[in-house]
């Protein structure tokens, strides 16, 4: 049955693409509860949550295929796009299959939903971008209005994805938005979803007793926001997608977090759980193929996405830091 084709009071249907990943187990997860027909779809099997009121069906697919894809979106109202490549920026400069997924998935999109026949409102596409896209961040917060000079390859990825979207919103495809997340961090009870990022390395190698590295001096800033808040950002653009439709859009907690402060924290947070010394943070020699960026700092202005949704990350730093540890440190102890 299409969405056209829906009895009336029927609810609507989302697909999550990506479900069974770190952001979208979040989001998954979120979206559970809410009334209505939640599809979670993901290479993987993907971890629904009981308890909630959405009705559910997981579904695994190789989305990098446009047969899969089509069955995977068939009929749906919203379409969120949280598929990634695994191996991060690192295997997008030298692995082919990380543009396959990192573009190759919206390109299928794109392509099935231009395919499709519908006599009511276009499917509402919100994509996973990136605060990164811009490249080298100016002196100041941004705030979405930068130009975009990826400097990386998993940058351009995402930026060439996110103009796949707009292009098809221009001509009417769908009704695309881009939520630009920054650095996301935390713990989500799925398996095949572990936080691979900055955050949560350190917090384990401090549960290993080992030092904590940092390739400055510590004062370089990131904006830090923990996966449930991102995870409610996604919730909170299904209730205003017409003001969102077209545009792209920057999370963040607003804040610009000192790494050498964050590494501290965590350090004193593992002493804490362990009963042991805390480990020290010391400076290293970045490797030859580091990244520029990694050496500048980044605050995110999301005024513009709070005035339209009203979301604002909820969880102060500390806890999620403290949260985050007391779930890596339970996994690490198993």
């Amino acid at each position: 049955m299409t969405s056209q084709e829906r009895e009336p009071g029927e609810p609507p249907v989302i697909a999550v693409l990506g479900a069974s990943g770190f952001v979208g187990s979040a989001v998954t997860a979120a979206l559970a509860h809410r009334p209505v027909r939640l599809r979670a779809v993901a290479r993987r099997p993907s971890r629904v949550p009981a308890a909630g009121t959405a009705r559910a069906e997981v579904r695994r697919a190789d989305l990098t295929r446009g047969g899969e894809v089509a069955e995977a979106v068939s009929g749906a109202d919203v379409v969120i796009h949280l598929v990634t490549h695994s191996g991060g920026w690192r295997a997008a400069e030298k692995d082919p299959a990380s543009r396959a997924v990192n573009v190759g998935v919206m390109e299928n999109l794109c392509e099935v939903l231009r395919g499709e026949r519908r006599e009511g409102p276009a499917p509402l596409v919100l994509y996973a971008g990136a605060a990164s896209q811009v490249g080298l961040p100016p002196g100041g917060p941004l705030d979405g209005s930068e130009p975009d000079h990826p400097e990386t390859a998993y940058d351009r990825h995402k930026l060439a994805a996110e103009r796949l979207l707009m292009e098809a919103t221009a001509d009417g495809v769908l009704r695309g938005a881009s939520l630009r997340l920054p650095t996301v961090f935390g713990h989500v009870a799925a398996p095949h979803a572990a936080d691979r990022g900055v955050v949560a390395f350190m917090i384990r190698r401090a549960l290993a007793g080992e030092p904590l590295t940092l390739w400055h001096d510590g004062t370089v800033k990131r904006d830090l926001v923990h996966v449930d808040d991102v995870a409610g950002a996604f919730v909170a653009a299904l209730d205003r997608p017409g003001a969102l439709t077209g545009g792209h859009w920057l999370l963040g907690a607003g804040r610009g977090d000192p790494l050498g402060e964050v590494c501290r924290t965590v350090s004193e947070l593992v002493a804490a759980r362990l009963g042991k010394p805390p480990v020290p943070v010391v400076r290293a020699t970045p490797p030859d193929d580091a990244p520029a960026t990694d050496f500048r700092s980044v605050t995110i202005d999301s005024s513009s996405f709070r005035s339209v949704t009203g979301w604002r990350p909820r969880i102060p730093l500390r806890v999620a830091l403290e949260r985050t540890v007391a779930a890596l440190a339970e996994a690490h102890a198993t």
